[in-house]
């Protein structure tokens, strides 16, 4: 059996009194694309230095392919890093720039430069090798950038917010492509962002941190769906959160509920309000599940559509949100 491209166990890493990660544990496997989803601050950066051996676990494991990374430099793990600037070298072109991975590995200078131009190829940007950096548009870039990692051959590909630089246009262009090359590369692939469009496009598992730890980890569209929380239903932004708490209850023993036509939100709560204990009802309503004939809406004046809701899929949460 093939080892998982990556295997993260119990790592912990701490700045003073900040406790940065704690007690990460997460698997990335060949070919997948995981995730790492948070707000700034999380944690998920350090994740990713940790993994790339740009700092060192106070504790726990990095495997890479099956073998420990732990203790080793960056130099001798095989990763490809593609960082949220780019780190491109102004005073080379971009045939060197993307040939330094192999070369820095030992790879004899032609058989660097022909891994390189490899590389640009699968990211579409044969015909510019010869170009500087500067003389590269903002996706030119990026993409530069994502080609030097995949030169390295790495099992491994880190990246770094790689979109936040580029505007909305340029992001929305390059998911596509990028999620279909990751599929034609084969690499385990580890995505840091806060995006959770870019997360929902390109990932096929999402794990989500909040303050160094993960919360949920899962299917991308199962962590959209079917937030564990409120805090992550709420830091999705997909979710209507109403509050339920005593007074407001009746036990009902499942967790997923149905609300029938005319039912007020304090019929569907939650067996938690029993004890005095305040949840969250969700249902993740939004554009995407929606779909509306004419018989079933009516358009009042200024596009408004006024509609009405005959079965909706609730669940109970525990609000662990500051100050809910």
């Amino acid at each position: 059996m093939t080892a998982p491209a990556l295997t993260l166990s119990g790592l912990h890493k701490a700045f003073g009194p900040v406790q940065a990660v704690q007690d990460v544990t997460l698997t990335v496997q060949s070919g997948e694309t995981v995730a790492l989803l948070g707000p700034s601050g999380c944690g998920k950066s350090t994740v990713l230095r940790l993994v790339a051996g740009l700092d060192q676990p106070d504790s726990g494991a990095v495997q890479i392919g099956g073998q420990d990374m732990t203790a080793l430099p960056p130099e001798a793990r095989r990763v490809g890093l593609v960082f949220q600037d780019y780190a491109l070298f102004p005073h080379l072109s971009v045939l060197d720039n993307v040939a330094y991975g192999p070369r820095v590995r030992g790879a004899p200078r032609a058989q660097a430069q022909r891994r390189a131009q490899e590389a640009l190829a699968l990211v579409e940007l044969t015909g510019l090798e010869a170009r500087r950096p500067a003389q590269l548009s903002g996706g030119q870039a990026q993409r530069a950038a994502l080609a030097r990692a995949l030169a390295t051959d790495a099992p491994l590909l880190l990246l770094d917010e790689p979109m936040s630089n580029l505007d909305e246009r340029l992001r929305a262009e390059l998911r596509a492509s990028l999620r279909a090359l990751f599929a034609r590369v084969g690499a385990g692939v580890l995505l840091v962002t806060h995006d959770q469009r870019e997360a929902r496009a390109l990932a096929s598992r999402v794990a989500v941190m909040r303050a160094g730890q993960l919360i949920q980890t899962g299917p991308a569209e199962a962590v959209f769906t079917a937030p564990a929380t409120a805090w992550v239903a709420a830091f999705m932004g997909e979710a209507n959160l109403l509050p339920a708490g005593p007074g407001q209850v009746r036990h009902i023993p499942e967790t997923a509920l149905h609300l029938g036509a005319g039912e007020a939100w304090p019929a569907v709560a939650a067996p938690a309000g029993e004890g005095g204990t305040p949840v969250t009802v969700t249902h993740p309503l939004g554009p995407l599940h929606l779909t509306l004939s004419p018989r079933e809406a009516t358009l009042l004046e200024g596009g408004r559509l006024r509609l009405t809701v005959d079965d909706a899929q609730v669940r109970l949460l525990p609000d662990d949100r500051e100050g809910a």
